[in-house]
Formats: structure tokens, sequence, C-alpha cells
């Protein structure tokens, strides 16, 4: 079988190796007429050809570039020929102005034609294009290709790669064949057949005769062996074997509760029937043997005695599955605690109260001392009982029980309160009450989880219950360790949620830019559950313009709220390019994509898609330009009160590329209000997208007068619960217009001598603003920035000064080359018009329109 195998696996490794050689002497020669092809393509249409084939000498041009070419592209050769084909250049100088090697009629009807021929370079591969004149004439000819032996090359140099990898496979399958059969003889400690045989009898006659019942059950809960003493003592039927235990009804709840739990137990005493049983369970797991668990039962019905303590045990042991089942249901601590406290009475203590350190509630790490704990749970078979309430901020004394098993992590059994003199001094008065009132035992169980104390659990037992001992403090151990890791986990919780938050309202604007264009309200709601990465922002343009941005980011926690934080810095980045909406969405719609890029490499989970909605508004021309990518559209109320949702093209999500974003500008009414939203604030799993948008129109209608923040609480109180599901970001703006006397404009004549009209101008202009300390400045910079429109644009050019919280001179032209900040050299005619301009003015920069460009600058106002 091991040689059969042997020859079976050279067999395919032949073949496989026969294929891929096959197959990729098919690729190569493909591909090398492909890149032929696409060489003397590319060259053909490139910048040039035709101007060289019209000069005197072609060759002394064309040569140059075709070995330039042929060496970057990879080629052996390129020639280009004329319609009779004879060649202007060639790899080998002394074949220029001789006929071209191979056919050319298919090029010259317009074709592109590739053979195989016997040339000046050997046997070689060709393709050879038409070049075509801005009238669609061939005037000339190209050809590109390789030498058949560089291709075949590629073909024997993946031959050793191809033999080895398949040496190395039928290495591989040698080993794992030798190692299949060593495992089988180690497995069966090479034993022979018959050998086998007789062991199996001697098992088999062992286990049926033994007076111990012996059940295996695999980890899926079947049933695989019960032996005949098992069948008696449990009463079962012969086809047990192969069943699922739960599925046994025959078997008491309490045996089958254990069976299937796959639990250690040892000497765990059961009821089945008349019969008290002895019950041991192990694991099987161990080795390399099959998972599952191995049960002994031995009949102890003479134990009667003892049968009330095993339904003590039993009640124990049912309330702490219950406690399994009913602590930790939630992620907030004082609930924990509380459900940890009703599990416990009446069936373990009649009063529980539950302290955790104050740090803990707030996700923080607890301190090491039983100080600053607050009572967060306090229940009981009674309320007028007499302990500290809840709420309660409790400093325990050294002295106390609390004290001592927080320090220690172990818990503290007082057997009777009366006599235990250190609790006494935490609060004589108090603690003389709750022995009056009857409490009389105490257990004191520390909260721990990691190897932290968070708090402590205090058990209480009255008159109508014995007081604890030793086992019942096992068993609040066990209680208070299946609360700890839930309680745990909520103040973990409870910090990532307490970090996240703080991330996104530090990345969320800190206030909102002094700009005249519009009166902003603005809200930020964190989820219950968990923050995402809704976001907004305000941003003030030159030009007296500001852009209003919205966006949500795919997911919550810290990672999305890192992810908005980069985005809004990234549309921080942009706007400083002055760029209009559908090209800055089309800039982030890059990042996102970059940084999906960047975490696939990581651990970090992708963005998977973000949303955004991005409009500048002008208020000198009260016209918006707005753009949106995946993200809901914005709602606008006119000053009438009319709420109508513009009709914006939606675009796709951020970070999936390929399709382009597109923008439309609108006329907006002074005192309109434009409403900027997430998604979180009209989806709502109760009601659809369209309902959510019906009320945000009816809370919006009919309030033309309304100020954005009262309508801000307008539109939360309509639409959002009191613990919102999902994040909401809510950015309300009221629209306002620049007076047209601040606003000064002149049209320029492309004349020098026009500039010193145009400074004239500007300083009358000015004086009536009452600015005449900035008219020298301004004067200097229009000198430059007109010169410059007239020198090196074209028309129309136009001058705008606009006074609002800066005095901005903007110049329009319809060129769209931008001049750039240069140091001049001192020999150097000019170059430092724009210096002066950085120098003399706040800012300066340059944004482009659909006609040309504008060129800004702005001065600060006098501060008085």
């Amino acid at each position: 079988m091991f040689l059969m195998q042997v020859t079976l696996v050279v067999l395919l490794v032949a073949l496989a190796v026969l294929a891929l050689v096959l197959q990729s002497e098919r690729h190569t020669n493909a591909e090398a007429r492909r890149r032929s092809i696409a060489v003397a393509q590319t060259f053909s249409h490139s910048p040039g050809v035709l101007a060289a084939l019209r000069a005197p000498d072609p060759s002394k041009i064309l040569q140059p570039l075709t070995e330039s070419g042929r060496k970057s592209a990879g080629v052996d050769f390129i020639v280009v020929m004329d319609t009779k084909g004879i060649r202007y250049t060639h790899p080998l100088p002394d074949r220029i102005g001789k006929r071209f090697v191979g056919e050319i009629e298919p090029a010259l009807a317009g074709k592109v034609y590739t053979e195989s021929v016997h040339g000046p370079l050997g046997h070689e591969v060709q393709a050879t294009v038409p070049i075509l004149n801005p009238r669609g004439q061939v005037v000339a000819l190209v050809s590109a290709g390789l030498k058949v032996k560089n291709v075949t090359g590629l073909v024997e140099r993946q031959i050793p790669i191809i033999l080895t990898a398949g040496a190395v496979a039928l290495g591989a399958a040698t080993a794992a064949t030798v190692l299949v059969s060593r495992r089988l003889r180690r497995q069966t400690h090479s034993l022979a057949p018959n050998e086998m045989t007789r062991m199996y009898e001697h098992h088999d006659a062992v286990l049926h005769s033994v007076r111990e019942g012996v059940l295996i059950v695999n980890d899926e809960g079947r049933l695989l062996l019960a032996n005949d003493e098992a069948e008696r003592l449990l009463e079962l039927p012969p086809e047990a074997e192969g069943q699922f235990v739960s599925q046994m009804s025959s078997l008491e709840p309490e045996i089958l509760s254990l069976l299937s739990s796959g639990r250690e137990a040892s000497d765990e005493v059961h009821l089945a029937g008349p019969r008290l049983l002895v019950v041991n369970q192990r694991s099987t797991g161990c080795g390399a043997g099959p998972r599952g668990t191995v049960v002994t039962l031995r009949d102890s019905t003479e134990l009667q005695a003892v049968s009330g303590r095993a339904e003590i045990t039993g009640e124990r042991l049912k309330l702490l599955y219950d406690a399994g089942l009913g602590i930790g249901t939630t992620l907030d601590v004082v609930r924990t605690a509380d459900e940890l406290a009703r599990i416990a009475v009446p069936r373990f203590a009649d009063f529980v109260t539950v302290d955790l350190a104050d740090a803990v509630l707030r996700g923080e790490e607890p301190a090491t001392t039983a100080e600053g704990m607050r009572r967060v749970a306090v229940c009981g078979i009674r309320e007028d009982q007499p302990l500290y309430e809840k709420d309660r901020l409790i400093d325990f004394l050294p002295s106390t029980p609390q004290a001592r098993g927080f320090g220690t992590g172990r818990s503290e059994l007082v057997t009777d309160l009366s006599t235990a003199t250190g609790w006494h001094r935490q609060d004589p008065e108090r603690t003389e009450q709750i022995v009056d009132y009857g409490i009389h035992s105490l257990i004191a169980a520390p909260i721990q989880a990691r190897g932290v104390v968070l708090g402590m659990v205090n058990f209480w037992r009255s008159e109508e219950h014995a007081p604890f001992d030793q086992e019942e403090l096992s068993l609040a151990d066990e209680l208070v360790a299946r609360a700890a890791v839930s309680i745990d986990n909520a103040r973990r919780y409870t910090r990532e949620h307490a970090l996240a938050v703080t991330l996104q309202r530090s990345l969320l604007p800190q206030g909102l830019p002094v700009q005249s264009a519009v009166d902003v309200g603005y809200r930020y709601l964190p989820a219950r559950s968990g923050v995402s990465g809704d976001w907004f922002d305000v941003i003030a343009l030159p030009g007296s313009r500001v852009a209003l941005v919205v966006g949500d980011v795919v997911g919550h926690g810290l990672h999305a709220a890192a992810t908005m934080g980069r985005l809004r810095t990234a549309v921080h980045n942009f706007t400083t390019l002055d760029l209009p909406p559908d090209e800055l969405l089309s800039h982030l719609d890059d990042v996102v994509g970059r940084i999906d890029q960047d975490e696939a490499c990581t651990d970090e989970p992708a963005v998977v898609g973000a949303t955004c909605l991005y409009a500048i508004y002008d208020p000198t021309t009260l016209r918006c330009t707005m753009a949106r990518a995946g993200h809901l559209a914005p709602a606008l109320a006119d000053p009438d009160g009319n709420v109508v949702f513009p009709d914006l093209p939606p675009g796709p999500p951020l970070g999936l590329g390929g399709m382009p974003f597109q923008a439309i500008e609108m006329d907006i009414a002074e005192g309109s209000q434009l409403v900027f939203y997430t998604d979180g604030l009209v989806e709502d799993r109760h009601r659809d997208l369209d309902e959510g948008m019906e009320i945000l129109r009816k809370a919006l209608a009919g309030h033309p007068q309304r100020a954005p923040e009262e309508s801000c609480r307008a539109v939360l109180g309509s639409l959002l619960p009191d613990h919102p599901t999902d994040d909401v970001a809510l950015l309300i703006a009221r629209t306002h217009a620049l007076p047209p006397d601040r606003i000064a404009d002149w049209d320029v004549p492309p004349d020098p001598a026009a500039v010193a009209g145009v400074r004239a101008a500007a300083t009358e202009q000015l004086d009536a603003w009452g600015l005449s300390e900035l008219a020298f400045g301004m004067e200097l910079v229009l000198s430059e920035l007109v010169t410059n429109a007239v020198r090196y644009g074209c028309e129309p050019i136009h001058v705008r000064l606009i006074h609002d919280r800066t005095l901005t001179c903007e110049v329009t032209d319809g060129s769209s080359t931008s001049p750039h900040l240069r140091y001049a050299a001192t020999t150097d005619e000019g170059g430092r018009g724009l210096f002066l301009v950085s120098q003399l003015t706040e800012r300066w920069g340059t944004r482009y329109t659909p006609r040309g460009k504008v060129i800004w600058a702005e001065q600060a106002l006098p501060e008085s």
C-alpha cells in the first residue's frame, strides 16, 4: 500500500508539472504578444511622433526616442518605418534605411497585426500598428516585439521551480504516510489482531462483572456505555446506549443535571428512586482519547440518615444554578449587585447588602482599603430593617469584618454579632439597633475579580434561621464569585463607555468659529449602549462664507470615535484648499479608502462605511452649494415656516470609490434654517425612516422666528426617547445676508493702466467704510493681485471688497493658473509681489471656480 501511494503521488506530480509547463508557456507567449501590441500602440500615440515624421531627418529624432522607450518598456526592439516598410529606427543602427522584415499590409489597412518572424535579431515575436494623422490617414508604421529566446527563457526558468515544488509535495506526502503508519502502530501498541481481541474480551468481562455502575458519556451528552450494574441502579432501558442523556425521562432530575453538565463530582449523594447513590464523575479528555466523562455509581441506600443533608446540598446547588442564570443579565454595575441580593434572599440569607468601592461605579480601579464604599443594593425579608440605607457612602473601620475581608480578599464569618466588638465600633448606636432587631449572624464576602477586590457582599441572618457555619461560608464564596465577574465586566464596560464618550466629545468642536454667515445651534447625544462615529462641524471660509458638515462612521466604540476624529481633521485640511463640496468628498473618499487599506494589515477592524454631508453657504450671494456621500438629505425651513427636503443626489458612502459625487447650488432666502442630522435622529426600530422624516418636518414647520437653539430642543423632544439607541448629531443654521453696502466690486479692463483706477476706487470705498488705516496696505495688495491678473490671467477680470469681520479683497480672472509664493534672488526683476501680499495680510489664497479662479487676501480690521 505504501508503494502504491508513492507511485500515485509521483504520477500526479508529473502530470501537474506537464500541465503547468504547457500553461506557463501559453501564458508567456500571450503576454509577449500583449506587451508588444501595448508598446507599439503607446508609441504610435506618443506626442511628437507626427512632428518627428514631418522633420527633414526623422531618424535623428525618433532613434533616441525608440531606444529609450524600448528599454523602459522591457521589449527587444521598437521600429518606426514609412508606409513602404523602410526603417527610420532600429536597435542595430546599420539596419536603418533598410526594408522591414514582416507583413505591413494589415497595418497599412489600419489594423493591429502580430506575427512570428526571423528578423535581424533572430526569431522574433512582433506587433505592427499604424500611425495616423489627425485626419485618420496612415502616415507611418510602428513595430515592437521580443526575441523568442527571451520569451521561452521565462518558461525554462519556471521549470526548476515547478519541479522543486513537485519534489517537496512528494516528500511531504511520503512523510505524512510514514507519520500515519507510526501513529497507528503507537496507538495499537503494535498489537496483533488476536492480541487486541483477547484484550477486548478481558475488558468486557471485568466491566460487566463488577458491582459498581459505570457510565461513559461523550462531550455531546450521548450515553456511549452503561454496564449491567448501572442499568440496574438507574433502571435504564436496554436501548439506552446511544441516546442523549437529556432525553432519558427515567433519570432523576439531579442525576440528569449532573450527567448533562460534565462537571467533576466526588462522592456526591443523589436519590434515584428508592436508592441513595454515591456518584463520582471525571473527565476523559486527558491524553489523546475522546473527550467526555466517566461516571461511577455505588448503592448507598443504608445512608438514609444523610438524606436530609443531601436535600440541603441540592437546594444549595439549585441556588448556585439560579445565580448563574439570574446574575449579570446587563452591563450595569448597580443592576448586577441588586440581582445578587435578590437571588440570595430568602434562600440563603434574610437580608443582603452590597457595598462597592465608589470608584467602581465610575468604571475606575478601586482603592486598597474599605473606605469610600457605596451601598448600592439592599434586599431583605422585611422593609423595616435598621441596616444602612441604599446610596449611603460608608467608611468601614479596620476592625470590622468588611474591612478585614476587603484587605485580605477572604470571606469573614461572624456567628454571633452581639459579641463582635470590632463590628460594634463602626457605629455603636446602629449596631445595637441591628442586634435588637434580631439579626445575629453575618458573612462578609469580598467581590473579587482578576485579583482585585471591588466591594463586599454582606449576608445577614435573623431569628428565622440558624447562624451561618463554615460550610455556608464556602457557598457564600461561590455565590459571590459568580457575580464578581459580571460586576467587573460591567465596571470595565462603564469605563470604556466613559472613555469613548470623552474621546468623541474631545474630537467634536469645542467652540464654533466667529462668523457672520449663520447663527448655529447644535446637539450631540451619545447612545446609551456606546458611542459611535457621529460628528458635525462649522468652518469659517474666506469671503465671509461658511462650511457646514455632518457625518457618521459605521460602528460603535473607541475605533469608530477615533476614525471620526481622523475624518474631521481631514475635512479641516481640505477646507484650507477651498475645494467645492463634490471635490472635497472625493478627497475624503480617498482618505477612507487608505484607512481601510492600512487597517487591513492590522488587527483593527476596517471602517466598513462612513457618510458625510458637506455644504458651503455664501452670505454675499445667498447661495448654498452642497453634496453628500450616502448621507440623509438636509431639511430646509424657509422664512415662511415651510419645510422641504432638497432633492440632493445621494452619492455612494465614503470608502467605496469609483463613483463621482454631484453637487447642487440653490438660492436660500435670508432667515432660512438649514437642518443637518445623522440617521440616529430619524431612524428607530419602532418606526421607519419616512415616519421619522415626517416628524422632523412637523417639528420644524410653522416656526420661522424660532432661534436655532430652540429648534434643537424642539426636534430632539419630538423624535428621541429618553435613552436613544444610536448616537445623534444635530446642526441647525439660520442664514444671514451680508448687507449690500458692505460689498464693493469693479470690473477691470485688461490694461495695466487700469490698476491705478482700481486703487483709487478702493481707497475711496475704504474711506467711506471708515477703514482709512488699511488703505495703504490694500493699495499694495490690489496693485500686485490686479497686475498679476492683467499680465498673466485672462478676461473677465473683477475686483471685490468685502467688509465683514475682516476686510477681504478678491481678484477674479478667467485663468486657472495659480501664483505661488517664492523667495526672489537679488538679481531677479520680479517675484516679490506675493511675498509683500503675505506680509501685509492675515492670510491669502486661491480658490477655483468653473470660470477661472479667485485670489483673495484678508486684512484684520482695526481694534477700535
